[in-house]
């Protein structure tokens, strides 16, 4: 079966690089599947899962944004952060949306920045979510 290269990398470095047979995840404008040989395009990413098959399995990485871009031989998403499935902290995510709920209830004051804490939030859920593999 045909591969695409694939590389998922943050500030702070490469997170995932390998060749699969399918990249799936969600840009803002909507599900994207992306398959060897697909035509070159860039999208901007939505906080959410990337689902990377390979060879009957598929791997998961949780991004925080960013962008993908698509070239016929090889995809590389630019994300704000990205963690495998495998290596999340699911109790640090479990505190971040406590946290992030905490603050979102604080409604009444002034010095809470709700979009802030809005995007913490689903970056906790989304971390939950690809580590135990259902979105």
């Amino acid at each position: 079966m045909k591969t695409i290269k694939v590389s998922v990398v943050t500030p702070d470095g490469p997170v995932y690089e390998s060749d699969v047979e399918m990249v799936s995840t969600k840009a803002q404008s909507g599900e994207l599947g992306i398959l060897p040989g697909h035509i070159p395009m860039v999208a901007p990413l939505e906080i959410g899962a990337v689902r990377l098959k390979k060879g009957g399995n598929t791997e998961f990485v949780a991004v925080s944004g960013g962008f993908l871009e698509v070239r016929p031989d090889q995809v590389t998403i630019l994300a704000q952060s990205a963690e495998k499935a495998s290596e999340i902290d699911v109790e640090r995510a479990q505190r971040a949306k406590e946290r992030a709920e905490q603050r979102l209830k604080e409604q009444k004051l002034e010095h809470i920045d709700f979009r802030r804490a809005e995007l913490a939030m689903r970056r906790a859920i989304n971390r939950l979510a690809v580590s135990e593999h259902r979105f």
